[in-house]
Parts: structure tokens; sequence; C-alpha cells
């Protein structure tokens, strides 16, 4: 892309580095504005989309193998994501690591972990809807440049961020969803989890391991016949 086609989809034509940042919520960005990981990444820190760039301490753009066959998005960082700028590092992430170690899949080879805001809200209140939408293209754009067959969201802000379904979680997770031709499925959030910690059949923890167990199934399914 051509610096004089930047310029003009992210504002001025001086040639500041900042100035084609898409700092207006009402600037779309394209498909194809990000080369890498790394551009987007560059991007996200330097953001003021929404009210939430204000505050950050680091933009928590993702962590994981940028060739996945899965992705998994989460809602929006938490203090220990907004300090190290890594998603999913907290007791919910330790939980996650867990719960894809069960059936032998790992954020190294087989996981690539992002969430709908890259900002974290002010005391962890869920994203508005306005700061959801304002974000939603960074996340577009790692889906296209990850390209990952599986995407697992975890609650039922990451599934209304993604496909727009406003159900609740419980009515759907475990339930496979085409969305842009890839296969995805609700899941609960691990944070949940730790709130819910009895593993009787049938409360969330024993639905997760159901969960679990089907997308590994399909994750084998995919790879076998690529």
């Amino acid at each position: 892309m051509s610096s004089e086609i930047q310029l003009s989809l992210f504002g001025n034509s001086n040639d500041n580095q900042k100035d084609l940042i898409p700092t207006d919520s009402k600037i779309p960005i394209p498909p194809g504005t990000y080369g890498n990981i790394a551009e987007l990444a560059q991007h996200c820190n330097q953001c003021h989309r929404c009210e939430l760039g204000n505050t950050r301490t680091h933009a928590v753009v993702g962590r994981g193998n940028l060739k996945a066959l899965i992705m998994i998005v989460g809602e929006a960082p938490g203090q220990n994501e907004d300090e190290t700028g890594l998603p999913f590092v907290g007791k919910s992430g330790q939980l996650l690591e867990k719960i894809l170690a069960s059936v032998n899949l790992s954020t190294e080879e087989d996981v690539y972990i992002a969430n709908i805001n890259k900002c974290r809200p002010p005391n962890n209140r869920v994203p508005t809807p306005d700061e959801m939408a304002a974000c939603k293209p960074y996340l577009l754009e790692q889906i296209r440049l990850v390209d990952p067959k599986i995407i697992l969201l975890t609650g039922a802000t990451a599934v209304k961020g993604i496909t727009g379904d406003k159900r609740g979680i419980t009515k759907i997770r475990g339930q496979w969803l085409e969305w842009e031709g890839r296969l995805c499925m609700p899941i609960f959030h691990p944070s949940y989890l730790l709130r819910n910690p009895s593993k009787e059949k049938g409360a969330p923890k024993w639905l997760m391991w159901q969960d679990i167990q089907a997308v590994r199934a399909k994750f084998d399914e995919i790879r076998n016949n690529n």
C-alpha cells in the first residue's frame, strides 16, 4: 500500500507516523491494511480510536503461534494484561493454559490468543458497544493475518463482538457456529469457571471439558485433511 493511499485513509498529509494512525473511530481500517502483526501492534499501542487509549499502560494485542489453527478471543485486558501487554496471563490465563493442556494443545504451537478490545476498561468493566466497534477492525485484521480455521469465543462479550449474536453464553456454548467461512465455538470464559469451581456433571467446568474435547476432535479432523 502506497504512503499516499495510507495518508488518504488515515488523515493528514504530513509524513509524521502518528498521522497515519486511524485515531478517529469513524475512519475505517480496510482489510489488508497491515502486512503483519507487528505493524498492527504498533498502531494499537498508539491508538486513540476510543477513550480506553487514554488510560492504558500497554495495548494487549495477542500471543501465541501466528500460524495457529485455533484462535481464542477474549473480552478485554485486565490489570495483569495491561501491565504485561499480553492477553490471558492472570488467573484466568493460567486456567486457560491448563484447559488447553488437558487435550494436548499449547499456545506455542496450536493456539493464538487475542481480545475484542486491546486496552483495559477502567475497573475491568465490560467494554461498551462503541469501544468494541472502534477496536473490532484490529481484531478482524488479526484474524485475516493468522487465518485460523477454528475460533473459540470466550464469553458472551466475545460472541457478541464477533458475530453480533446476543444470546447468553449458557444457551450457545459448545455449539459450532459458522462466521465468515470459519468455525466458531462459544465457550465459557475461564473467569466464570473460577467463580464456579464444581466439577459435577452439568456444572460449567464439566461442560467446558466436553467442549474442549470437541475442539480437539475438530482440530485433528482439520489437520488430517490438510
